[in-house]
């Protein structure tokens, strides 16, 4: 009973936990939120909020929630607050940063406290005349109550084609009792020329389940 909960309360960080965390610092006094929404044919939904702020240039500070719906009805949901910081001077093109959180995961009247490390790289991407980024995120969390995790590897690869259109694949993979799960994430997102905001539209398909592929709609704002 305790590891069914659990392997369900992980499985609900994996599916519905936000990847835009990256290497890169968010600069001080600057923040980026974004909200996202899925939703697939069995009506299993999830969504996330996603929040980062600026503390310091050497210092940025966070929190991601969310919670997901399976098709009869049964809720799991999430939350963690973070920091992160860079590892070393991080003056070239590849950026390095080490990632600490702390929250919990739940369903019902059950809450787990979870804690979790990650270490993130990335760096700019030139195609020709296109700019880009790749980032890999890898991060391990730890439930303190039952001694179990879940290892996460999430990658992105994206390329600005114009001012407004911004193209992302990304490649989610989690192992939890020694099975591993991967979903890819292809989505556009635009910038509106005068606007504040971008939207992202998407989907997520767990390689091997296409049939569970979700539909991904994203709000995102920096101020």
């Amino acid at each position: 009973m305790r590891s069914g909960l659990f392997v369900g309360l992980l499985m609900c960080v994996f599916l519905a936990s936000a990847a835009h965390a990256g290497a890169w610092m968010r600069e001080k006094g600057t923040s980026f939120t974004s909200l996202s929404f899925t939703a697939n044919y069995f009506l299993e939904t999830t969504n996330t909020s996603y929040l980062e702020f600026g503390w310091r240039d050497d210092l940025t500070i966070g929190a991601d929630i969310g919670y997901a719906t399976n098709s009869q009805g049964v809720q799991t949901g999430y939350g963690t607050l973070f920091i992160r910081r860079p590892l070393g001077p991080n003056e070239g093109q590849n950026k390095w940063a080490y990632e600490l959180g702390i929250g919990a995961a739940w369903i019902g009247d059950v809450v787990l406290p979870h804690l979790k490390t990650g270490v993130s790289w990335g760096r700019g991407l030139q195609i020709k005349e296109l700019n880009g980024w790749m980032a890999v995120d890898a991060s391990m969390t730890w439930d303190v109550s039952y001694g179990m995790h879940l290892a996460k590897i999430d990658s992105t690869i994206g390329v600005n084609f114009t001012e407004i259109t911004t193209g992302m694949v990304e490649l989610y993979l989690a192992n939890l009792n020694s099975k591993t799960y991967a979903t890819v994430a292809p989505s556009l997102v635009f910038k509106p020329r005068k606007g504040k905001y971008r939207f992202q539209v998407g989907a997520e398909s767990p390689l091997g389940h296409f049939a569970d592929t979700a539909l991904k709609l994203g709000l995102w704002r920096e101020f």
